[in-house]
C-alpha cells in the first residue's frame, strides 16, 4: 500500500545549474564528508584547486562536466546524487551518540552523521511503500528534574520496565536485533573502511535508528553495544547537542547507557542467581546461555556487588593471563553467531519480487551508490545493479 504521510526534508539545498542539471552544493559536501576527506584532499584528487572546491560547495561556482565526473568517481556516487535537491527523513534529527570525542575524531563523527541521514532517508522509502512497524520504544527522563543524570536504582529499574514493556520475562534474550526491529528500530550494519566505529544511534522525528559499523568477530559484544544504543535511545532522547559536546556530560551518559544495557542483558532478578563461582572458567557456560561477554558479565557481577574489588580483579587478572581480554571463548566464526539486521531486507526483497518497485526506482529515488544502499539494507552485493551495468554512473548531457 502506497504511503503518503507528509515528511521533512533537508534544508536549503543551494542548486546551481551544471550542463543541463542542477548540481545540490550539499550534496557534494555531504558526498565528501561521507568519504572522510577535507576540501584540500578532495582538490587533489580531481586536479583542481581547494579554492575551486569552496566555491562548488558555496554554490557560487559549477565543476566542468569532466571535473564533475573526476568529483563522482573520487567520491563514489553517481552523478544523479549531486543533482538530487532533497533527502526526505521522518522529522528533525537527534544527536549522534558516538564513543569518543576529540579532533582525531571529528572527520569520523562527520562522516557518521551524513550515513545517519542516508540511512533515514533510505528506510523512509519503505515508508511510502510499506507500512514498517510501529514504534514501541518507552523512552524516560531523570526522576529529578533538576539532575541530568540517571542514580544506579533508576537505571536498574528503566531496565526493568524496559523488558516489561517489550513483554519479556528474566531470561536470555534470544536475538536482541530482532527484538528491536520488531519494536520499530531500524538498524543497519555498514562497513566504514579504515574506521574502528562500534554503534551509534539516535531519532528521526519519532523514529529510532541504531547503526552498526562495525563487524565485530565477538558476537556478545556486539549484542552488547546493541543493547548499549537502545539505552541511549530509552534514557537521552531529549539531551542537546551542547550536552554530547561537552566531554565529561557525554562520559557520564556512556556510564548510564553501559549500566542500562548490563542491566536489561543480565536481570538483578535472575542473572545472580546462576553466578556460582569467581573463577573465569565459569563464565564460560554462563556465556553461551546468556550471549553476554565474559568481561562484561564480570562487570555485571561488580555492579550487583556479587564479588568484592578482590574477588573481581583476581578475575580478570585470570582473564589476562588466559588471553581472554580480545577474544574470548565462544567468540569468533564457530562460536555465538553474530546477528545481523534483516527487517530491510526482508521488505527490500519482497517489494522488488511483487513488483511493487523496480531496482531502477529505487537507485533513481535515492541516488546513492547502489553498494551503499544494499549495505544499509542487508541485501547481497550488486543485487541493486541492472543486469547490463558494473556500475550505477548516469552521465551528465
Amino acid at each position: 500500500m502506497v504511503r503518503t504521510d507528509n515528511v521533512v526534508g533537508f534544508p536549503g539545498p543551494k542548486v546551481r545549474r551544471t550542463a543541463g542539471r542542477l548540481l545540490v552544493a550539499e550534496r557534494l559536501t555531504e558526498a565528501r564528508l561521507a568519504a572522510r576527506l577535507t576540501q584540500t584532499e578532495l582538490a587533489l584528487a580531481i586536479g583542481v584547486s581547494r579554492q575551486a572546491v569552496s566555491t562548488y560547495e558555496l554554490g557560487t561556482k559549477s565543476p566542468e562536466p569532466a571535473t564533475m565526473h573526476a568529483i563522482s568517481h573520487v567520491l563514489g556516487q553517481p552523478i544523479s546524487f549531486f543533482t538530487k535537491t532533497e533527502h526526505t527523513a521522518f522529522g528533525a534529527f537527534s544527536p549522534n551518540f558516538f564513543r569518543k570525542v576529540g579532533a582525531d575524531t571529528k572527520r569520523r563523527n562527520l562522516a557518521c552523521e551524513v550515513y545517519a541521514k542516508w540511512f533515514a532517508a533510505s528506510v523512509h522509502a519503505f515508508d511510502e511503500i510499506a507500512n514498517l512497524p510501529a514504534v514501541d520504544v518507552p523512552q524516560f527522563e531523570p526522576e529529578d528534574g533538576l539532575e541530568s543524570a540517571y542514580t544506579e536504582e533508576e537505571i536498574e529499574t528503566i531496565a526493568e520496565k524496559v523488558r516489561q514493556h517489550f513483554g519479556l520475562g528474566w531470561g536470555p534474550i534470544t536475538n536482541v536485533i530482532r527484538l528491536l526491529e520488531v519494536k520499530g528500530v531500524s538498524i543497519c550494519r555498514l562497513e566504514i573502511e579504515g574506521e574502528n566505529i562500534e554503534a551509534f544511534s539516535y531519532w528521526s522525528g519519532e523514529r529510532p535508528f541504531i547503526f552498526l559499523a562495525s563487524d565485530k568477530g565477538s558476537a556478545a559484544r556486539a549484542r552488547f553495544d546493541v543493547a548499549h544504543e537502545l539505552g541511549h535511545l530509552c534514557l537521552h532522547g531529549w539531551v542537546s547537542a551542547v550536552e554530547i559536546e561537552d566531554a565529561a556530560r557525554l562520559k557520564q551518559m556512556e556510564a548510564e547507557a553501559n549500566r542500562f544495557a548490563g542491566a536489561f542483558l543480565l536481570p538483578r532478578k535472575s542473572f545472580p542467581n546462576e553466578v556460582y563461582s569467581p573463577r573465569a572458567e565459569a563464565f564460560i557456560p554462563l556465556k553461551e546461555r546468556w550471549k553476554v561477554a565474559i568481561q562484561a558479565m564480570v562487570y555485571r557481577c561488580k555492579d550487583l556487588g556479587l564479588f568484592d574489588e578482590r574477588q573481581v580483579t583476581n578475575i580478570y587478572k585470570q582473564i589476562s593471563f588466559k588471553k581472554w581480554r580480545t577474544k574470548e571463548p565462544l567468540d569468533g566464526a564457530c562460536g555465538i553467531p553474530l546477528e545481523r539486521p534483516t527487517l530491510l531486507r526482508t521488505i527490500a526483497e519482497l517489494i522488488l519480487s511483487k513488483g511493487q518497485t523496480t531496482i531502477e526506482e529505487i537507485c533513481n529515488g535515492l541516488a546513492f551508490a547502489p553498494s551503499v544502499i544494499e549495505q544499509m539494507w542487508g541485501l547481497e552485493a550488486g543485487v541493486l545493479r541492472m543486469p547490463h551495468e558494473t556500475e550505477f554512473l548516469p552521465t551528465l548531457k
